[in-house]
């Protein structure tokens, strides 16, 4: 059965097979010879059945696994499908058109990391990976230039004569490779080009550099995909980059001036793509670039008093995100949850040559408060405005034989170190980016997947009560119902 699961007869093993036979062989020949009627005995017969049926289960079982080892058959019964590939990765790997290789070296073998890649081997031909022993094949390893050290393993990818650093996994750390570096780095090798950010600077905008409050987060993940984010200061350079696929304006405290206005507009008018991210109750000086693309802003600040809010323990003026238009920016995220704080609500005016589709949409349960100096705050109708509202809007201008495309938030700090992390914030920022630059195909951004903690919150008078009904009450119960079974048979 060995040699017809595993398709390989060894020497031993046939020879150990040709003993058996002889000698069940011989031995009905012998015990036939010294009874005639040996095997009209019905103690033969039923030795015979025995056998048939034990022969015919082996062979049963044999063929099964026989099947199941020429199919990699796995189902993911797990809640949020931890085991299985995010709809990205299958997009972008059964996308495959030219083969890539994923070579892995390390000196040891990494099961949480061989497991990975075999998951993605499954959904393309063209997807393959090898590991290798760096203190081995030191000719391979010379040729990616692998910096040999134990406990640490480095992967890389190559496609036709590209090769790219994936990540360096400390195992000593109990690391492993993620899907979401895998994914974003095939991505990166497939592109022919890297795209570049410029994140407008010198009106109060957080510098790019480490601070509090800033957008270092976000920037470390858009160049991790490939992307080259750089600051920019109109106010200096006069000029916009000729190489710029993306100009972001991130929380603007000021005004921006007359002539910065007027360079932005001949980007855009020229195919540039723009995304602002702005503060509720400013006043960036953008309004002659929102009219042309049918964007109006309010001052007023979205406050969310929903159930969701009071369980999570945030405050009013955080708006919980469970609703997303029809876009490919969240067409992946369901129900999910975003969170987005402090916001300003969005009106859309409607354009001839402008498609604009909200993407970030408040619950019912929210409302654009107008008065935020009451110690009580609550829904005016005559002076607020209900919920739902947009509060991120995704906007296509036909310019002649292009696009111009606009993406702007009411609030600026939802994409923030500390925030960006939180739920579906950062795969809302990285979409919204790719979407712009028209990096989109596949949508690559993704959160991490955990197991659903159900953890039950006991309260010490709850934990008290299951103590003594576990520790005391059953037992004695026990007790007392062996006592009175004793007492009634004596």
């Amino acid at each position: 059965m060995l040699g017809l699961i595993t398709s390989s007869w060894l020497i031993l093993l046939t020879i150990l097979i040709a003993i058996g036979i002889t000698i069940a062989i011989i031995t009905l020949s012998l015990a036939s010879k010294k009874q005639q009627n040996f095997w009209q005995k019905r103690s033969t017969e039923a030795g015979a059945n025995a056998l048939i049926s034990t022969v015919a289960v082996l062979i049963i079982v044999g063929l099964i696994n026989f099947i199941v080892g020429g199919y990699n058959w796995r189902f993911d019964l797990t809640e949020n499908k931890l085991f299985t590939l995010a709809a990205q990765s299958q997009e972008i790997i059964q996308n495959l058109e030219q083969p890539l290789k994923v070579w892995v070296f390390d000196s040891d073998i990494d099961l949480g990391t061989i497991t990975l890649l075999e998951n993605y081997r499954n959904y393309s031909n063209n997807f393959q990976f090898q590991v290798v022993d760096p203190e081995i094949e030191i000719g391979l390893a010379e040729q990616f230039r692998v910096q040999s050290s134990r406990g640490l393993a480095e992967v890389y990818l190559e496609s036709q004569d590209k090769k790219k650093l994936v990540a360096i996994i400390d195992k000593r750390q109990g690391q492993s490779l993620s899907e979401i570096q895998l994914t974003n780095a095939i991505a990166n090798i497939k592109r022919d080009h890297n795209p570049y950010i410029y994140f407008l600077q010198g009106h109060g905008e957080l510098e790019l550099d480490q601070v509090e409050g800033g957008f270092t987060q976000a920037i470390t993940e858009l160049e991790e995909r490939g992307y080259i984010v750089e600051p920019l200061n109109l106010a200096t350079s006069k000029k916009i980059p000729d190489n710029a696929a993306l100009i972001a304006i991130a929380k603007p405290l000021r005004k921006l001036f007359p002539q910065e206005i007027t360079a932005l507009q001949n980007y855009l008018n020229d195919g540039g793509n723009l995304l602002l991210m702005l503060l509720p109750n400013s006043d960036s000086g953008l309004t002659p670039i929102l009219d042309s693309y049918g964007i109006k802003l309010d001052n007023r600040l979205i406050i969310d008093f929903s159930n969701q809010a009071s369980i999570i323990n945030f405050g009013y003026g955080v708006s919980l995100i469970t609703s997303y238009g029809d876009h490919p920016i969240t067409k992946n995220f369901g129900n999910g949850l975003s969170i987005f704080p402090e916001s300003r609500p969005l009106k859309i005016i409607e354009k001839d040559n402008v498609q604009a589709v909200p993407f970030i949409i408040s619950s019912e349960n929210t409302w654009a408060e107008s008065n935020l100096a009451e110690e009580e705050i609550t829904f005016n109708s005559q002076e607020d405005i209900p919920g739902p509202l947009n509060i991120g809007i995704a906007l296509t201008r036909k310019i002649s034989d292009s696009d111009s495309k606009m993406i702007i938030f009411g609030n600026g700090n939802f994409a923030t170190n500390g925030w960006f992390q939180q739920q579906l914030n950062g795969d809302i920022f990285l979409n919204s980016v790719d979407w712009l630059t028209g990096e989109d195909e596949p949508i690559l951004s993704m959160s991490p997947r955990e197991q659903t903690d159900r953890r039950i919150n006991l309260s010490p008078l709850q934990a008290g009560i299951i103590s003594w009904i576990a520790i005391r009450i059953m037992p004695l119960l026990g007790f007392a119902i062996a006592g009175t079974i004793w007492w009634r048979r004596r």
